[in-house]
């Protein structure tokens, strides 16, 4: 295998496959990257077994071959190498190795035989859709702070996607969970996708997509089965298995009988409870909301570090009422209102509470209080 590629090409083919590699590896294969060169592209593929990205970047291919160099090794090189390097790659019979040359630069890597390196291409995906990649972010950003970290309930470790209803449309969803908070999304159902199982898709497999769809306009296309999602646009294909768990009835934790609600300015709500909260404790990030007609009065406090206040104008217009809530929790929710006004409907201090974007309904958020 010989071939000629401009550094600009190969590093950011590389830093899109490498982010899969696990640092340590027990499986000596799966610290490499998979490079297929052949009539004009070079073929990037790395994986961790669950989740498997492909990329193709244009290459100057003299010999057709394929081999496996160590991924992170590999990409350190070209990071270094200077800007607008022409790098020349090349393996010798079967040395075991690659020589990569760029400008003085020469250096030699060792190789594992293609034929160790797994693949995840086979198996049927019988459901295909598109998504636009600003619907596909909006979805993944307003959801995926809710994932649950804990292992042992490994069916929340990721973002629960499938067909639902509302208002009687067919839609879209993606929701997300960790016990504490809820975060649910929706948009019209794409053609293709009413037949789609519910998948639960991990919280890697959504942080490496998000990645790399900041870096497209392009619309997303994507197959899956019920143990398997593909995501592919531009050059890139991001194939991951599913959770293979079942997700909870979420709709019976979202409240139907709040019946207090409260407007208020979303940045100057999070801005305020962002200052409240630096003297609240570390393990509690405590934070009481003190809520009467027109206003609402934020604080908290702390043993060793004193307390804080501050008041916020609302529009309400209810009875009194006062409720904490874990101060990250409200603000994780809060940041993700694009509008100008945030709505919180609660029902009473140990109730769960929901808040919207007051200027867009798609989508709803579920935060549980705590005692203060």
């Amino acid at each position: 295998m010989k071939f000629t590629i401009e550094r600009a090409a190969l590093l950011k083919g590389l830093g899109h496959v490498q982010s899969v590699v696990e640092r340590r590896n027990t499986i000596p294969i799966l610290s490499n990257v998979l490079m297929r060169a052949e009539s004009g592209t070079l073929g990037l593929t790395a994986t961790d077994m669950d989740v498997e990205i492909v990329e193709s970047v244009p290459a100057e291919v003299q010999t057709a071959g394929a081999t496996t160099v160590p991924a992170h090794t590999m990409h350190d090189i070209v990071r270094k190498l200077p800007d607008g390097s022409q790098i020349e790659l090349e393996t010798a019979g079967d040395s075991g190795s690659i020589t990569l040359r760029a400008g003085r630069s020469t250096f030699r890597l060792g190789c594992l035989p293609v034929e160790d390196f797994p693949s995840m291409a086979g198996g049927e995906l019988p459901v295909r859709f598109a998504l636009s990649a600003g619907d596909l972010r909006m979805m993944i950003d307003r959801t995926r702070f809710a994932i649950s970290t804990e292992e042992t309930r490994y069916y929340l470790n990721g973002i629960y996607l499938h067909a639902g209803e509302a208002a009687g449309v067919t839609v879209l969803r993606a929701v997300a969970t960790d016990g504490h908070r809820l975060a649910r999304v929706e948009m019209p159902l794409p053609d293709g996708a009413d037949a789609m199982p519910g998948v639960i898709v991990p919280r890697k497999t959504t942080t490496e997509l998000r990645k790399l769809a900041a870096e497209t306009a392009a619309d997303i296309d994507i197959q899956l089965s019920e143990t398997k999602i593909r995501f592919a646009f531009d050059s890139v294909v991001l194939t991951s298995k599913l959770i293979d768990g079942t997700f909870p009835d979420y709709e019976r934790v979202i409240p139907s009988d709040n019946d207090k609600t409260m407007e208020v300015d979303a940045s100057s709500f999070a801005a305020a409870v962002d200052r409240v909260s630096t003297i609240s404790t570390e393990k509690s990030r405590a934070v009481k909301l003190a809520i009467s007609e027109g206003a609402l009065v934020l604080s908290a406090t702390s043993a060793d570090q004193g307390s804080a206040n501050e008041e916020v104008e609302v529009a309400y217009g209810g009875p009194a009422l006062e409720i904490g809530f874990n101060s990250g929790y409200l603000l994780d929710i809060t940041r993700q209102i694009e509008g100008d006004g945030a709505r919180f409907t609660m029902k009473d201090a140990g109730s769960p509470t929901i808040i919207q974007d007051v200027a867009d309904g798609s989508a709803l958020y579920v935060l549980m209080p705590m005692r203060v």
